[in-house]
């Protein structure tokens, strides 16, 4: 059954007031649990101080019709006092913050009263009365000095106010309804913007389709090569004109797939759809400023943002549908305003959201715009889904470090002030707390793993947050305010996660180098799932989702919402011939004494036919070892590497070394999971062959032994879901860069005896089904012989390649 999209839409008073009526500068919001729930308290004992005629927290509403839709605006006043003998109505609305009140700013004090008059005008229809006094009551909380300010108005003043913001509100809503119907038009008529679909794409479109008006989640594992992102968004939009969605948010892990989402809009604009796409740029990427140049309060980006930012959106609007980050740049600098609150703001009129996963999945940084307390209508694609369980898990840990303190320690050494006996105060709860920890450890010091963090530990961290939030009201002015956020913020980030802590978490305490406490999330499948039902439907897809039955359990819990699905290779298995050397083996003991197998078996790659290869191996020192020996055995073969740390200046020059049509040979050497074996699209004959050495299990730590222990009681299958899987993973991402077209040849050589196992050719997906097994040198230059086609040539290359081989033999022995 098809769940249809609410028809009455409703928003909230303050939420309402802050979108019609802000203005004035953009601050920094760095909020805290803490924070809010001292304003509750405060809250909650002014009005319990206000008398026995005071009535708490109204619940008021007002339904109307804004741009032919229905809206209910709703909120809760924070107090009413109906006089019983003069019906006389009082409206109070109690505000807290750190400046004295002659300090606020004309905005906050429009906005406070704003709201305040909203309630006025509903209170004054609901009871039938002609005037309402409006009351600001404001708690500073540095002083605790209670300020009240009352003001008497009208019912046909309210009245006119009221339709003020709901006419300035109405044009944004009708800004946004006139292009839905254009866009929905538009999409209703779109077709395929390629002249045909790949083979099984067309299938693939259609279960995403059916899948978003079924209102499920997909997992979805389709080969490098057919074409996912037009496959996932094609459908997506389409089904915007059924009424199906509202808005599509395409979520990656990387840069490079963020580009291919922004072009697959680009091209389906240029056919026909009418589509605003925006891309959310990281801040510290995407700032016009740097700390130095840019001193807290005086940024021109920043200063006066409200008074220009609705200005620059109808501008973007107007005039752009592709909202990328160049764009979002040159108009941010166009009216002067911050380009990363700008996408943010841009992105409540877009149609598509691109970005990272964390603007969905993350606690701490989520869109809270959206996901918050989320509408219906929509649509998630996660783009390269495999990377999303160690993200999650990522984003669901958290670590706190003793050198945090050693900065702001550092900074009030030898001052006496009061601010500063009392920071020290402060910090002491936190100070006591790392010193607890050395309690733990034996004279060895290796890391002890805990159920979970001591109880005293944890009160000693919360005493700390209560201090150092106490201290911060009182020392606004500090030249150390900014060092104390930076504890305060880590802290209390720290304390946020632990509120997700259970089963699935261990603690792990370290005392080298520094003490440092880690709550280590091992299963973040709920917390990811929970996520995903903010939206209506959820594609999760990538090329490499193998098995289904792990992903779907380590993404979504098992959902029962949640469907699986695997498409064939488009292309013909003939064009990729997949061997395995049966010959070989690179487990670490194993490595010295094959290291002349290993480099005679990539020669015979490298000599199958003038073009550009890739070699992946477990680590830079083994890459080191392997490379230093490939290149005294075939110096004649040009060969480049992967630079540990890379800028992406070097990362795009190393690619670039991948030319069409190369008149030699070359050979790229780089690590197994890095920033070349995923992500990358070498099209063509820019790459016609990768060698991938070792089953790339992930390095022994205790991190992953835990997670081997978790799921050894969860499943019985620890090993495969901490080691065996993601290594497998990295082998499949790295062997999709060779076969990225319909008419791409190449050749895929798995270098470890171990993928001749049951274990792993179980693990096969169905393109690799028709692999071969060489038993020896003579047998891998058969089949690559073969492959290629070439056996003019190739006479005197494989007397070359035996040649090479007698020489490193020798060499080793």
């Amino acid at each position: 059954m098809i769940k249809e999209i609410t028809m009455v839409k409703k928003i909230g008073i303050r939420e309402l007031i802050e979108f019609t009526l802000k203005s004035g500068d953009l601050t920094p919001t760095r909020t805290s649990n803490n924070t809010a729930m001292l304003g509750a308290r405060i809250h909650r004992k002014l009005q319990k101080q206000a008398g026995p005629d005071y009535q708490k927290e109204i619940h008021l509403k007002y339904q109307t019709k804004l741009d032919h839709v229905d809206y209910q605006i709703e909120g809760r006043a924070d107090g009413v006092i109906i006089d019983p003998d003069t019906h006389a109505v009082m409206v109070d609305e109690i505000k807290t913050s750190e400046p004295a009140f002659a300090e606020l700013t004309n905005d906050a004090l429009t906005r406070y009263w704003g709201q305040a008059k909203f309630y006025a005008w509903l209170l004054a229809e609901q009871q039938d009365v002609s005037e309402v006094t409006v009351q600001l009551t404001y708690f500073q909380t540095t002083t605790e000095i209670i300020t009240r300010k009352q003001e008497v108005w009208q019912r046909p003043q309210l009245k006119e106010f009221v339709d003020q913001v709901l006419q300035e509100f109405e044009f944004w809503l009708h800004l946004r309804s006139s292009w839905d119907k254009q866009r929905n038009d538009a999409a209703e008529k779109l077709t395929f913007p390629y002249p045909k679909f790949r083979a099984s794409q067309h299938q693939f479109a259609g279960v995403v389709y059916k899948t978003i008006a079924a209102h499920k989640i997909l997992l979805a594992e389709a080969p490098t090569g057919t074409g996912k992102t037009i496959a996932t968004l094609f459908p997506a939009v389409k089904s915007l004109a059924s009424g199906l969605g509202q808005r599509i948010f395409y979520l990656t892990a990387k840069n490079s797939t963020r580009q291919v989402a922004e072009k697959t809009v680009a091209a389906l604009n240029d056919h026909g759809a009418k589509l605003k796409c925006v891309t959310i740029t990281a801040k510290d990427k995407i700032c016009f400023q740097t700390a130095a140049d840019c001193p807290p309060g005086n940024c021109p980006y920043t200063d006066g943002y409200y008074n220009r930012n609705k200005d620059a959106l109808k501008d973007l609007f107007a005039h752009e549908d592709i909202w990328d980050r160049a764009t979002i740049e040159r108009y941010a600098k166009k009216h002067t305003i911050c380009p990363f609150e700008f996408s943010l703001d841009a992105s409540l009129l877009a149609d598509v959201v691109i970005g990272d996963y964390n603007y969905l999945f993350d606690p701490r940084v989520y869109l809270q715009r959206f996901f918050a307390d989320p509408e219906p209508g929509n649509i998630f694609l996660i783009d390269e889904a495999h990377n999303l369980v160690s993200r999650g898990r990522d984003m669901y840990s958290s670590q706190l470090n003793e050198d945090l303190l050693k900065p702001l320690l550092k900074a009030i050494r030898g001052h006496r002030s009061t601010a500063v006996q009392k920071l020290r105060h402060g910090l002491k709860p936190l100070q006591t707390a790392f010193k607890s920890l050395d309690d733990l450890f034996d004279a060895d010091d290796v890391p002890v793993v805990l159920a979970e963090p001591d109880e005293d530990w944890l009160d000693n961290l919360y005493q700390a947050l209560d201090l150092l939030t106490k201290w911060l009201q009182d020392f606004q002015q500090s030249e150390f305010l900014e060092s104390v956020l930076d504890v305060f913020f880590a802290l209390n980030a720290f304390l946020k996660i632990f509120d997700f802590y259970g089963p699935n978490y261990q603690t792990i305490v370290t005392k080298k180098p520094t003490r440092q406490l880690t709550l280590q999330c091992l299963d973040p499948s709920e917390y990811l799932q929970d996520s995903l039902h903010k939206g209506d439907a959820s594609i999760l897809f990538s090329a490499t989702l193998t098995p289904l039955t792990y992903y779907q359990e380590t993404l979504t819990a098992k959902d029962p919402d949640s469907l699986v699905y695997r498409i064939q290779s488009p292309f013909p298995l003939a064009h990729q011939l997949l061997v395995c050397t049966n010959y070989i083996q690179t487990t670490y003991r194993q490595r010295a004494a094959n290291l002349p197998n290993i480099v005679a078996a990539l020669g015979s790659l490298a000599q199958g036919k003038i073009g550009n290869y890739l070699v992946f191996l477990p680590s830079y020192g083994f890459l080191d070892q392997v490379l230093t020996a490939f290149r005294a055995t075939f110096p004649e073969i040009k060969t480049t590497e992967q630079i540990s740390g890379a800028t992406e200046a070097e990362r795009r020059a190393f690619l670039a070394q991948f030319t069409s049509d190369p008149n030699e040979t070359l050979v790229g050497f780089a690590v197994l999971g890095g920033a070349y074996s995923e992500g990358i699209d070498l099209q063509g004959n820019r790459l016609i062959g990768v060698a991938i050495v070792s089953v790339g299990l992930p390095g022994l730590s205790l991190e992953n032994n835990l997670l081997k222990d978790y799921y050894q009681v969860k499943n019985q299958q620890g090993y495969a879901y901490a080691y065996q899987l993601p290594g497998f993973n990295n082998v499949l991402q790295a062997s999709g860069r060779v076969i990225r077209g319909e008419q791409d040849r190449g050749v895929i050589l798995l270098i470890d005896q171990r993928f001749a196992s049951s274990r792993y050719r179980q693990l096969f997906p169905p393109h690799w089904q028709n692999f071969r097994l060489a038993d020896g040198p003579a047998s891998l230059d058969r089949l690559i012989d073969s492959f290629w086609e070439e056996k003019s040539d190739r006479k005197l290359q494989v007397q070359v390649s035996q040649r090479r081989r007698r020489q490193l033999a020798e060499r080793f022995q």
